[in-house]
């Protein structure tokens, strides 16, 4: 492992020089293959050592991200056929694959960890749309790019939550119960916050919204729910495979989304990339510092924290598509994804060394 570490790390260099080389020379013709194959190898290097292992897929998700950049085509059209169609079924397939790994038990939790949940939910649902709001305005962006802003505040939490609270350490049950609660609540919730905070922005068809989540979200989870029922234990090969298909699905989104609106990113991607991280950022402050305000424990705290930071970005891109603005409405989804894995796994990583049940005797 720490020869095929150091081996891919010697490439990630080379092809980082041949970038800058390029770049200082205005040969831009290398440029977009050499920083994927940069990013390329910088995440099997990650994906080979044991401590920066779950930045990995990230990493991938950046070079997937400038390969829609410089190659736009590629992602945009296959013949006739427009890529941007297959948002939806990839997004029903990463529904279908939560629905697998969910069970009954999960929604226990209402009844185990009552005030967790509720104020998680109330974090949740609060804090986010109103951050969204807020810094679209405060940014001042079009009318249909400040909409996804919003969009991705109203949003459920998504399952890479549930991996970084793991990472941190905090308490696992209570985030499955909320991704889980605040996801089978979208339908109702998302909507309506959408109608109330990005209104203003663009028309907001409440019912057909509400039944393209459903189509989305619900009927897959459902389905992969009866599958786990009906198959637990029978098709262990499934239960490793899925993730890596959800995996792949995420990254295909997010490179479609980033091809169909790469003139719009060119003209705002620094500013919507600081949107995201000013989001993201402020979303783990106040859900963390709500909570301790609240007298729960570290580990609850550090849960909703990251519950109410890490957005259901694929959600976003599905119901963009929906409504057919995904150059412009899907836009920051596709830049709140990627960088809430980093940030998400930072803290995770922080978080990780640090026993939560030494601050609760504080």
């Amino acid at each position: 492992m720490k020869n095929t570490t150091k081996l891919s790390l010697i490439f990630t260099g080379i092809w980082l020089i041949i970038v800058l080389t390029m770049l200082f020379i205005n040969n831009y013709s290398w440029v977009g293959i050499s920083l994927v194959l940069c990013f390329i190898s910088l995440a099997v290097a990650s994906a080979s050592s044991t401590k920066y292992r779950s930045f990995s897929f990230t990493i991938l998700i950046f070079g997937m991200v400038a390969l829609a950049m410089f190659f736009p085509k590629l992602f945009i059209k296959i013949g006739d056929f427009e890529l941007k169609l297959l948002i939806v079924p990839l997004l029903q397939i990463i529904m279908f694959g939560m629905g697998t790994s969910m069970s009954i038990k999960d929604f226990k939790g209402v009844i185990n960890m009552p005030k967790g949940v509720f104020i998680g939910l109330i974090c949740q649902f609060t804090i986010m749309p109103i951050l969204g709001f807020s810094i679209a305005h405060f940014f001042g962006f079009s009318s249909e790019i400040a909409a996804g802003i919003v969009l991705i505040g109203c949003s459920p939490s998504g399952l890479a939550s549930n991996v970084m609270v793991y990472l941190a350490k905090a308490n696992l049950a209570l985030s499955i119960t909320l991704t889980s609660i605040a996801t089978l609540l979208a339908p109702l919730l998302t909507p309506f916050l959408m109608q109330t905070f990005a209104g203003e922005f663009i028309p907001i068809d409440v019912w057909k919204m509400m039944f393209s989540i459903i189509k989305m979200v619900i009927l897959p989870i459902i389905a992969g729910l009866v599958f786990n029922q009906i198959f637990h234990g029978k098709l262990s090969w499934l239960d490793k495979v899925l993730p890596k298909i959800s995996m792949g699905a995420i990254a295909l989104i997010i490179a479609i989304i980033t091809a169909a609106g790469r003139d719009s990113l060119l003209e705002i991607g620094l500013l919507l990339i600081l949107a995201a991280i000013i989001h993201n950022s402020a979303g783990y402050f106040l859900g963390y510092w709500s909570c301790r305000l609240l007298k729960m424990k570290e580990a609850d705290c550090r849960t909703i924290a990251l519950e109410v930071g890490m957005q259901n970005g694929g959600l976003a891109s599905g119901i963009a598509i929906e409504i057919g603005k995904v150059a412009t409405v899907g836009l920051a989804p596709a830049v709140f994804g990627p960088w809430m894995n980093i940030s998400g796994s930072a803290l995770a990583s922080w978080w990780r060394d640090k026993d939560p049940s030494k601050y609760d005797k504080k």
